[in-house]
């Protein structure tokens, strides 16, 4: 099982519940709440604050392509 981490912790990353982190990305797109479509896609992307996003459950990534 992949080790979680702590929000805090995520440079790129993802939580199940459709959440993604990526500080390289632009302000709009660094915290962002995603749907998740029943054939795993994610869409509708809206930005949200960091302090909206779950605390732990997180998963490390390299990037989003």
């Amino acid at each position: 099982m992949a080790d979680t981490f702590k929000a805090q912790e995520i440079e790129i990353g993802y939580h199940p519940d459709g959440y993604r982190i990526d500080k390289t990305a632009s302000a709009m797109d660094r915290y962002t709440k995603w749907d998740i479509l029943s054939d795993g896609q994610w869409s509708n992307q809206t930005p949200v604050c960091f302090h909206s996003l779950p605390d732990e459950g997180w998963y490390k990534c390299e990037n989003f392509a």
